[in-house]
């Protein structure tokens, strides 16, 4: 398989609102990162966050298979503490193998939901 992607890639936004119109799982307002790792080999993901106002909590740690997705909300992550709310942060994103990485966030404060996504950055090696 063509491997493609980076090992290294940054969301310089995070931001998970508190607030939902329901409690619904599919209606929580939520940050995600979307994987694809469509590599021969298991990719072993950290992620750091950072803050303006604090020290760097992780990292957090997850496996994403070989020649498969992962789509991991960051309001399940818990370990080494859950991602604060209605605060914002950055994440840092180290895999051991090369993998693609796509940001978005649910905001369901209102019953007018918004949805952003994007491309993380990729560091290119030089």
């Amino acid at each position: 398989m063509q491997h493609i992607g980076q090992t290294v890639w940054a969301i310089p936004e995070g931001y998970i609102p508190s607030g939902s119109v329901s409690d619904a799982h599919d209606l929580v307002s939520h940050e995600a990162a979307c994987f694809l790792n469509a590599g021969d080999h298991d990719a072993d993901v950290r992620i750091t966050l950072y803050f303006e106002d604090r020290e760097p909590v992780g990292p957090y740690h997850v496996k994403v298979p070989a020649q498969r997705t992962l789509h991991l909300r960051f309001n399940d992550l818990s370990d080494p503490a859950p991602v604060p709310r209605d605060t914002s942060y950055a994440s840092l994103i180290e895999a051991s193998a090369p993998v693609i990485v796509q940001h978005t966030r649910l905001d369901s404060r209102q019953p007018a939901m918004a949805l952003l996504s994007t491309i993380a950055y990729p560091a290119v090696p030089q």
